[in-house]
């Protein structure tokens, strides 16, 4: 039965931090990842400067930028149906980043996980995923894996969980869950882009729609919002009407609707939002979605995750070195993390029912949206203007890495990803 200082369930961009920097550390971490990679579409890919500072806290920002492939958009803008435009500006925030890095998370995953294998004590388990927690007197020891080769267990003085908004570590540890109810799903396509086209990212606010449309180079990657559990009413009104709605929504690209053939092209994001109440117990702590999933407002929840991962490995490495982490230790990540979680979670809560709840719930042949009267007056008072941008890029108290490198990297990654049998 193999044995960790530190087992993290979930690679996904909490897991792989975490488990970068307390290998760097020089603890032994074993991070699990259920699928074969980490090529799924559609994930949170929006690397925001406050994630650029802590790449740069750990001497990665600059080869992140020059190796990665992608999109840096400095500028937000949100057409209003009035045809009043607001704009959010990143390059008035106070980082050396002044944009937002779009990536796909597959290639940020990736990036992060070759350097935490230039580090000896860094495993990564892929077609690893977790079923149950070990247990002994109370306390969480490890957990139980299921692999192509059969099942196994890995024992651990604290396991993570990092498993995502559907995890079942906290599942499996019984943890007590907060749910809220955000008002819209989202519908992921999506179609080509032209040189001619904007740089910028934008949001469209029509009677009955709201459209996000993110650059990807030779593509957009489109954000069709719709009222919470309107999908099947989606699929009933037939294909032609949903590309008539994008066609109107967005003009500039209703000669590429046509590109949409299949209802497979469209992808079905069910938005939720909770939050536990209590993250941790003796041996284990959860961060990330596991803990807190986040509503996809703003493209914050990648950002938040890889802060609770940094707040963890700050305050958690020593305590591991020695192999006795206290409750009082766990309960303390969540203390200096779970304000910046509840006052972002009720930000995106103020959004969804001021905005996009008006806006989707407007008659689409009335060519208004009842949205609050003082939005306009504010976003043209520079004070007021600039504070989501702010919001956005940095985050409420975004930590700084304060884990220490203890161990010289590998001069090179390793390209082999270990594969338990």
């Amino acid at each position: 039965m193999p044995t960790t200082r530190c087992c993290i369930a979930g690679c996904g961009p909490a897991g792989a931090m975490l488990g970068l920097l307390l290998a760097r550390a020089g603890l032994s971490v074993t991070v699990l990842e259920k699928h074969a990679d980490f090529l799924r579409d559609f994930r949170g890919d929006t690397i925001h400067p406050s994630t650029l500072e802590i790449l740069n806290d750990i001497g990665l920002a600059d080869r992140f930028l020059r190796e990665l492939p992608h999109s840096e958009v400095s500028e937000l803008q949100m057409r209003l149906p009035n045809g009043l435009a607001v704009r959010q500006d990143f390059r008035t925030i106070p980082s050396r980043f002044k944009f937002v890095a779009f990536v796909p998370q597959w290639d940020f995953l990736g990036f992060v996980t070759r350097e935490a294998k230039r580090y000896p004590n860094f495993t990564l388990l892929l077609e690893s995923e977790v079923t149950d927690l070990l247990t002994d007197a109370g306390r969480v020891t490890g957990v139980r894996i299921h692999t192509p080769g059969g099942d196994d267990e890995i024992h651990a003085d604290l396991a993570i969980g990092a498993d995502g908004r559907t995890s079942r570590v906290r599942e499996a540890a019984g943890l007590p869950l907060t749910e809220t109810s955000p008002p819209m799903d989202v519908l992921w396509f999506r179609v080509s882009r032209r040189s001619t086209d904007s740089e910028s990212v934008e949001l469209r606010l029509q009677p009955g729609h709201f459209f996000a449309l993110i650059n990807r180079q030779d593509y957009w990657q489109v954000a069709y919002v719709i009222p919470k559990g309107a999908y099947a009413e989606e699929r009933a009104r037939g294909l032609d009407a949903f590309r008539r709605s994008f066609a109107k929504g967005v003009p500039e690209l209703a000669d590429r609707v046509d590109e949409l053939q299949d209802w497979d092209q469209i992808k079905l994001l069910s938005v939720r939002a909770d939050r536990l109440r209590r993250w941790y117990k003796p041996g284990l702590l959860c961060i990330g979605d596991a803990a807190h999933a986040m509503s996809p407002i703003a493209g914050v929840g990648i950002n938040i995750a890889i802060q609770d991962a940094v707040e963890a490995a700050n305050l958690l490495w020593a305590p591991l070195e020695r192999g006795q982490v206290t409750l009082g230790q766990l309960a303390r990540v969540q203390r200096r993390r779970e304000v910046p979680v509840r006052v972002t979670q009720a930000v995106q809560n103020l959004l969804q029912e001021n905005i996009l709840r008006p806006t989707l719930g407007a008659d689409a042949d009335s060519g208004q949206v009842a949205l609050p009267r003082f939005m306009p007056i504010a976003m043209r008072l520079p004070v007021i203007r600039d504070l989501p941008a702010r919001f956005i890029a940095l985050g409420l108290g975004r930590p700084h890495v304060r884990t220490p490198a203890r161990v010289a990297p590998a001069a090179q990654a390793t390209s082999a990803v270990a594969v338990t049998s």
